[in-house]
């Protein structure tokens, strides 16, 4: 069958009155939560998740990823009218978003921002329709050494790009997530290491407890810390876009729908690094580039089709090799495990329609943030009025009560407690999370590998360094770090502008 057909199966058995009306209502809350300062997709995914465990696969996942494109576009109401990020993924949404609100336009805002989340995601979906099968392919030529620098590179890169300010921060965090991975039973001779004598510390750190304490509670004591934002207007102009806005920038939306999808397959990097890197593109090119961070179309569409076209892009590394493109998909990473589905280079084979189950799921969830994006503007407002002194106490106790109810394990309430407070000050301190949460799920990755890898060679190293797909990975693990260092940044800038010169007079 071709993935057409494939596609049309996939499609045609999700129209049910059942999986319609989830996709509904987990469309609407992810909206909700995007919406709500404070409350990431990473949370409401991985609070979520905690609640459809006793759900069917399908049912449960649809309901996921519902949420998950949800609360990325939800975020863009609060960034255009607080001027507050609802997720980390609009921060640059607010910088023409709510200038827009501030001159009386924040309904035709939220217009342009629905459809340019639209355009996104449909052409993310796309890209994950084509380059899907064909990755899944490749990475069947992946063994133990090429997994062990896959993985490394994504929490190299991660921490790279997630802290550009001080990359010596994102990898720290990083390192932190590899060493709470080592924690407990290894994965090949079930040795323990690292428990201290603690008995509940034999099975490893839970994925979702640590996640849920680090992106949920973290939030919870990030968002009663810092003081409260005034709504900017509660009334609107039209929220219909016009189509000879939409025609007019749709070079623009084109260009960050493929940037955004790129940035998605890229290991733990995530929407925001998405929406900046279009943001920037945009601006670069723009013949109204003047006009960026006061109140620009150009540049909201920019960043709204950036972060959405990420969300499809995660799922293809997330797929096809296991390894999340963002920190929501490392969520969704193990509520696949959780539901029996073994995402990587096997999915194709083993399961070949459930990536085309995938594509139809986030065409649904596209649809829906359409649908309740402009029919809904108004009445969702009300719950950016939410008092927040009512509501995080509300998911605080979600935060406890979902992971306790996975495992009946107090350990695991214990868990959340912990990485949250941590989280709390890790934040404070300027260090990302994502890359921390990536290190502890591909920390068991590289650890499974290497060992792997050398006991196939009798202890021979070389297999690492000279096969030609490891030896690719480790080159730019290699050249990650150094350019992260500033002085050879420099360096490499200087020398590439002194030949790009000689090349041009040349010319």
């Amino acid at each position: 069958m071709s993935g057409l057909s494939f596609f049309g199966d996939a499609l045609l058995s999700l129209m049910t009155w059942q999986t319609l009306f989830d996709a509904a209502w987990a469309t609407l809350l992810g909206i909700m939560i995007g919406s709500l300062p404070g409350l990431t997709a990473t949370m409401g995914v991985a609070l979520l998740t905690t609640l459809t465990y006793q759900m069917q696969p399908t049912q449960a996942i649809l309901i996921l990823i519902c949420m998950y494109v949800g609360a990325i576009y939800g975020g863009s109401r609060s960034a255009i009218l607080l001027n507050i990020p609802g997720t980390p993924a609009n921060a640059a949404t607010s910088l023409d978003g709510y200038p827009l609100a501030h001159s009386g336009r924040g309904g035709y805002a939220m217009g342009i921002a629905t459809s340019a989340s639209a355009i996104g995601t449909v052409i993310g979906i796309l890209f994950l329709a084509v380059s899907a099968p064909l990755l899944s392919d490749l990475a069947l030529d992946f063994g133990s050494f090429e997994f062990f620098w896959l993985a490394l590179f994504g929490v190299i890169i991660s921490g790279q790009l997630t802290a550009m300010g001080n990359p010596l921060k994102g990898y720290i965090a990083g390192i932190l997530g590899l060493l709470v991975a080592m924690i407990g039973m290894e994965g090949i001779h079930a040795h323990v290491r690292f428990t201290f004598g603690i008995r509940d510390l034999q099975g490893g750190i839970g994925l979702i407890p640590a996640m849920v304490g680090a992106f949920g509670f973290a939030e919870v004591l990030t968002v009663m810390h810092r003081k409260r934002a005034e709504m900017v207007s509660t009334k609107f102009d039209r929220v219909l876009p016009r189509l000879r806005d939409l025609w007019r920038y749709k070079f623009t939306a084109a260009r960050s729908g493929v940037i955004g999808t790129f940035v998605g397959i890229i290991p733990g990097v995530g929407e925001d690094i998405g929406a900046w890197a279009s943001y920037a593109a945009a601006k670069r090119t723009s013949k109204e580039a003047k006009d960026f961070g006061k109140g620009s179309v150009e540049g909201l569409t920019a960043a709204e089709t950036g972060n959405s076209a990420v969300v499809p892009g995660a799922l293809i590394p997330l797929l096809t090799l296991a390894i999340p493109g963002s920190a929501p998909a490392a969520v969704l990473l193990a509520a696949l495990y959780i539901h029996d589905v073994n995402p990587g280079p096997m999915i194709m084979i083993n399961q070949p329609t459930f990536v085309y189950q995938i594509v139809a799921m986030l065409l649904i969830a596209t649809i829906g943030i359409t649908m309740f994006g402009l029919s809904l503007t108004k009445p969702l407002l009300t719950v950016l009025q939410i008092p927040r002194e009512r509501l995080m106490p509300v998911v605080f106790v979600l935060c406890v009560v979902g992971p306790y109810a996975i495992t009946q394990r107090f350990f695991d309430v214990l868990v959340v407690l912990f990485f949250g407070v941590v989280g709390f000050f890790l934040r404070r301190m300027g260090y990302p999370m994502a890359p921390l949460v990536l290190g502890i799920i591909l920390g068991t990755l590289i650890d499974k590998n290497l060992r792997r890898g050398l006991t196939l060679t009798d202890g021979d190293p070389s297999p690492f360094f000279t096969r030609p797909i490891s030896m690719i990975f480790c080159i730019l693990v290699v050249l990650t770090i150094l350019l992260s260092i500033g002085p050879v940044r420099r360096a490499a800038q200087g020398i590439g502008k002194r030949a790009w010169s000689i090349v041009a007079r040349k010319s």
